[in-house]
């Protein structure tokens, strides 16, 4: 007698084998731990601001290089990156580690951008920084 003439010969057999097979998976799908997702895009804070009437090398000199100073070592920071336009325009990118609370790294960042708003030039204090 081979294996499935084993099985035609007794169906209650195999429909109890079935059946006992079926739960366990159900058991076994429900005990196994389910791993979230990481997230995949770590925080990020931009601080932005504008110069009118600057070309991007001077307002890479005296309005990103004062803001990047003062924002450099903020906690849980990864990296910054900053772009300044010939139209004036300055965007400073802070990437934070995974984890970070994004609401206390940006109150970090305004702490650290209002000691550096003394420093920058008089239009863009008019204009404001925003983060």
């Amino acid at each position: 007698m081979n294996f499935p003439h084993f099985f035609i010969d007794r169906p209650i057999f195999a429909g109890v084998i079935s059946i006992v097979i079926t739960l366990v998976g159900v058991i076994a799908l429900s005990t196994l731990p389910i791993a979230q997702y990481p997230e995949i895009a770590p925080p990020t804070i931009q601080v932005t601001t504008n110069y009118p009437g600057a070309n991007a090398k001077v307002v890479s000199e005296t309005v990103a290089t004062p803001i990047e100073q003062q924002v450099n070592g903020v906690e849980n920071m990864l990296y910054m990156s900053s772009q300044s336009t010939s139209d004036g325009n300055m965007t400073l990118s802070i990437t934070f580690k995974l984890g970070t609370n994004l609401d206390t790294a940006q109150v970090l960042v305004q702490n650290r951008v209002a000691i550096a708003i003394p420093i920058l030039p008089p239009e863009v204090q008019r204009i404001g920084v925003t983060t």
